[in-house]
């Protein structure tokens, strides 16, 4: 059963970095979808960035050129750096594993879905 751990959220001012991880294991396909989704509160749930087994990688218009995804095979952990933060990006993030077509085409398959447990991370101004 694939399981998601993610580390790395805190508290950091507005033009700052983080870097989240995700430990993730039990994945036996060799093609996949894995990423990062966010949630305020009171907002909805919204897709951050994804990478395929390929390395090809998507991101939100809302952090493009300030966020970069990456994958270390060898430690099976995925990486979200987050750079020049922003207030607005104050939430939890949830490390996420999926088929490769939602990196493809962004449809979910619920019986394969799995999420970490979040990581919070708050950027005052």
């Amino acid at each position: 059963d694939v399981q998601l751990v993610e580390s790395g959220g805190g508290s950091v001012q507005a033009g700052g970095s983080l870097r989240l991880s995700c430990s993730v294991s039990g994945v036996t396909r060799s093609s996949y979808c894995v990423g990062w989704f966010r949630q305020a509160p009171g907002k909805e749930r919204e897709d951050v960035g994804f990478i395929d087994s390929a390395g090809s990688t998507s991101y939100a218009d809302s952090v493009k050129g300030r966020f970069t995804i990456s994958q270390d095979n060898a430690k099976n952990t995925l990486y979200l750096q987050m750079n020049s933060l922003k207030p607005d990006d104050t939430a939890m993030y949830y490390c996420a594993y999926d088929l490769p077509r939602y990196c493809a085409l962004k449809v979910v398959t619920t019986r394969t879905r799995k999420y970490g447990q979040g990581t919070q991370v708050t950027v005052s101004s």
